[in-house]
């Protein structure tokens, strides 16, 4: 692993971490000043519009890397180009941006999601890792920015912020204390359809995409309905099998179930029917009560 990417400085300013995530994080050796952000000059262009220009760089990114129709990513191509260095003084930038003055559950919603997927592929390239986000020990945890004075990592990103902060599967409790100043950008609701929109690098995640606020219901919509279609749920009528991505085991009580999809399967089976194909939305409504559950082999290996 390449250098220890610290932001031991005054613009880093301490949360309050939880006990179980400080010895989390002690087991993965992740440093609390540890961000990809760090040592470099903010952009003095980026203004206050920090959303526009994340989404206006994931675009330039796109054509460099990003295949929006696949969701796999060039990571060896990004790393040849200039458009990570060009991207680094508004990473920078990010120390200094405040996410409250984002004022509307939508552009709070769609900063974050755009905030992860960028951070995640800039998180691959900065650790050089070219097979499995895996072998970046503790790398949901290590991964992270500065923004607001405040370390946020893939995961403060995604159980704190985005799921409202609820707990990861497998740590429990809340993510934030009700000290930590973070706990104040948390979206109030947790909508199950931010699964389909994070990447977490993975050949077995949803596809990339670049969303905004104007538009975020249909793009969210969109995403459930691509990632339940095209791979996420698989039936078989003859045996009566329904095989789930990990997505819904691992996030069962997102959407309706309960810890790691046990006990009922129906409330899930439910949820994910609405964005089904006609004939196998009616199969699995007409069949929710009796249907087996199986899940999917989640596939690790980088989405190149």
């Amino acid at each position: 692993m390449p250098q220890h990417f610290s932001c031991a400085d005054a613009e880093l300013r301490p949360s309050p971490i939880r006990l179980r995530m400080r010895l989390y994080m002690r087991l993965g050796k992740v440093k609390p000043d540890e961000a990809l952000n760090c040592n470099c000059k903010p952009a003095s262009d980026a203004g206050g519009d920090i959303a526009a220009a994340l989404k206006a760089t994931m675009n330039r990114w796109r054509s460099d890397g990003l295949n929006i129709n696949t969701g796999r990513v060039d990571y060896e191509r990004l790393a040849r180009s200039q458009v990570i260095d060009e991207y680094r003084p508004l990473a920078a930038a990010l120390r200094k941006f405040d996410p409250g003055e984002l004022v509307t559950d939508e552009a709070r919603k769609a900063f974050w999601i755009n905030i992860y997927n960028v951070l995640l592929i800039h998180g691959v390239l900065a650790y050089r890792e070219a097979r499995s986000l895996l072998k970046i020990r503790g790398a949901f945890e290590r991964i992270a920015y500065v923004i607001g004075g405040h370390r946020y990592s893939l995961d403060d990103i995604e159980h704190g912020i985005l799921r409202g902060n609820r707990a990861h599967f497998l740590i429990p409790g809340s993510r934030f204390s009700r000290q930590d100043p973070r706990r104040r950008h948390t979206l109030a609701q947790v909508d199950p359809r931010i699964h389909f929109a994070l990447v977490c690098g993975a050949s077995s995640c949803p596809p990339i995409g670049i969303y905004q606020a104007d538009a975020l219901d249909h793009q969210l919509n969109l995403a459930a309905s691509n990632f339940i279609n095209n791979g996420g749920v698989k039936i078989d009528r003859n045996d009566g099998i329904v095989a789930l991505s990990r997505i819904f085991q691992w996030y069962s009580p997102d959407f309706g179930g309960r810890w790691m999809g046990l006990g009922k399967r129906e409330p899930v089976l439910r949820y994910l029917a609405k964005y089904l194909a006609d004939e196998k939305r009616d199969y699995v409504l007409s069949c929710a009560d009796t249907l087996r559950i199986g899940y999917q082999h989640y596939d690790w290996a980088l989405n190149v």
